[in-house]
């Protein structure tokens, strides 16, 4: 029988195609949704419009889904933060374990295969009928070119993602040859055969070519402060991303270079201003003002350090895993932005008058009023200072973080999706593997001498000692910004969480090793309603348990 739930695949493409028609002037620029197709692509105007209603879905609740399914923030908590290597939320690892630990992947019938599937392939088919209906639309050349090389540009970041989800590593693929994804590149939505993974990164490669040939034919572009609405920049990143995960260095040192033109990397002050509004490097993220609140759906509602939950509850707003935050040098600008030891030498955290030792929280008197006298001087002394102060409630994690704010309530903030730093990493990464050993170096000095955030950093490592620094500065560099559990699959690098008297600061019931190899090699099982639709697959999918 088919329900609602079932029409995945082929989703009806002019929900949050693009705005409603109420009058009020924030709606030209932000994101919004609710009108036809035909409406949403008949003029230039209206296009550009369901380009934002796109950026809309990407930052708004999903009614038929359970509360806080709402587009990026959560892919980023729950898919990527949640199972990864370095970021604990102790609070609740006790019932989300099974998340946390990847024990769901291989469940094909729960609406945690399903929501990445049914998200992503939203976002495409909003996208394709932009691109199928844009050359019959009324308006300037130039606005055409722009609007459809933008469509074409959330769809290579649908598929993407959808990439890392639900197929094998690249290594792991036969170059390519394993089942991939369905290829939906038109308006229909009938039965449709998975393509091969080669044939997906092929259609990434060519949409993110075609939009940035479009982009360069076209005088038009998205104003600066619309970092929610996909711009060449945005393309090139795109293609660096799908290049870096099927292992195409070349291609990915090239176009991250070009990605982040015009994005220069923040200073100090900006990064310490609370990643809740666009900064210089900003090249994609969400739109966040209070005008469209997600209320208690927001990311920055429950895992921001000054919104509703860390000051209002003992949840705190997640917490940077110590085996990594360990690695990092004191002096690190960023490195300010945690709860860690080296800060209160005076306090053995080890002794459970200072520190619970289950969920890692400061709880001796005399260890939180240090704490909470760290967090206010600094709150006061940086960017951050007119918003609410972080953790009021007065629970303070071993290693909780000042990274992520809100600038109102209870959780309103943007979040970047895309940044020049990311890009930055791409191209050690990708010199790695290249074997430019010193280029790689050179990448990791910028991003953090010559930004300031490490002034005294160096790198004269070689080997298996660099590629390793290039793990742990990316990962303590785009620490809680949605990357976690997809840079681990894809290096095919196993997690060992560890308790505090272990060395680490996880809470006992994620306190485990994952190899590489644990559920189905960490592949996201194709849901049981795209299956039981779309007979492009074959029969006698089993629902596995």
């Amino acid at each position: 029988m088919k329900t609602k739930n079932i029409l995945i695949a082929g989703l009806v493409a002019s929900t949050a195609l693009a705005m409603t028609s109420c009058g009020s002037d924030y709606l030209e620029t932000s994101p919004s949704e609710s009108v036809s197709t035909g409406q949403a692509v008949g003029s230039t105007t209206n296009a550009y419009k369901a380009l934002n209603g796109i950026a809309k879905t990407m930052s708004t609740q999903q009614y038929a889904w359970s509360q806080g399914c709402a587009g990026e923030d959560r892919i980023i908590s729950l898919y990527e933060n949640y199972p990864s290597q370095d970021y604990i939320y102790n609070y609740y690892a006790a019932g989300w374990g099974p998340i946390m630990n990847i024990q769901y992947n291989t469940r094909n019938n729960t609406s945690y295969a399903a929501y990445p599937w049914y998200y992503y392939y939203t976002i495409i088919g909003q996208a394709n009928s932009i691109i199928c209906n844009i050359n019959n639309a009324t308006g300037p050349e130039s606005e055409k070119n722009f609007d459809k090389a933008s469509a074409l540009t959330y769809r290579a970041y649908g598929y993407e993602k959808l990439l890392h989800y639900y197929c094998p590593r690249w290594k792991e693929s036969g170059n390519g040859s394993a089942e991939g994804l369905p290829l939906r590149v038109d308006e229909s939505t009938g039965d449709l055969a998975p393509s091969t993974m080669a044939e997906v990164y092929q259609q990434i490669y060519k949409d993110c070519e075609d939009a940035i040939a479009l982009f360069q034919s076209s005088d038009f572009n998205r104003s600066s402060s619309e970092i929610w609405i996909a711009n060449e920049n945005v393309a090139h990143a795109v293609y660096a991303r799908a290049a870096l995960t099927r292992e195409d260095y070349s291609t990915a040192l090239a176009q991250a270079k070009l990605a982040r033109q015009g994005y220069p990397l923040m200073s100090n002050a900006e990064y310490q201003s609370g990643f809740c509004k666009p900064t210089s490097e900003w090249i994609f993220g969400s739109y966040g003002d209070a005008t469209e609140n997600l209320w208690y759906w927001s990311y920055g509602t429950q895992y921001s350090c000054n919104g509703y939950y860390a000051n209002n509850t003992p949840c705190g707003g997640g917490a940077m895993y110590k085996g990594l935050y360990d690695q990092i040098p004191n002096n690190d600008a960023r490195k300010a932005l945690f709860i860690t030891e080296d800060k209160f030498p005076e306090f053995d955290i080890y002794n459970k008058a200072n520190v619970n030792q289950t969920y890692a929280f400061v709880s001796g008197k005399d260890m939180r009023d240090a704490v909470y006298s760290y967090i206010n001087r600094l709150w006061a002394s940086s960017g951050v200072s007119s918003m609410a102060m972080p953790y009021q409630a007065g629970y303070f994690y071993l290693g909780g973080q000042m990274k992520f704010y809100v600038f109102d309530t209870p959780g309103v903030g943007y979040l970047p999706f895309i940044r020049s730093s990311e890009m930055v990493l791409i191209e050690a990464e990708a010199n790695y593997f290249l074997g430019n050993a010193s280029a790689a170096q050179a990448s990791l000095v910028e991003l953090n001498a010559t930004s300031g955030r490490n002034p005294e950093y160096t790198c004269t490592l070689t080997g298996d000692a660099l590629w390793n620094e290039i793990m742990n500065y990316r990962c303590f560099e785009l620490w809680g910004e949605g990357f976690g559990y997809s840079d681990y699959k894809r290096w095919g690098r196993a997690i060992s969480r560890k308790t505090l008297a272990n060395g680490g600061n996880a809470h006992a019931a994620i306190a485990i090793d994952i190899p590489a190899s644990a559920s189905n090699s960490w592949i996201w099982a194709v849901p049981q309603h795209e299956t039981d639709y779309n007979k492009g697959y074959s029969t006698g999918n089993e629902t596995m348990e």
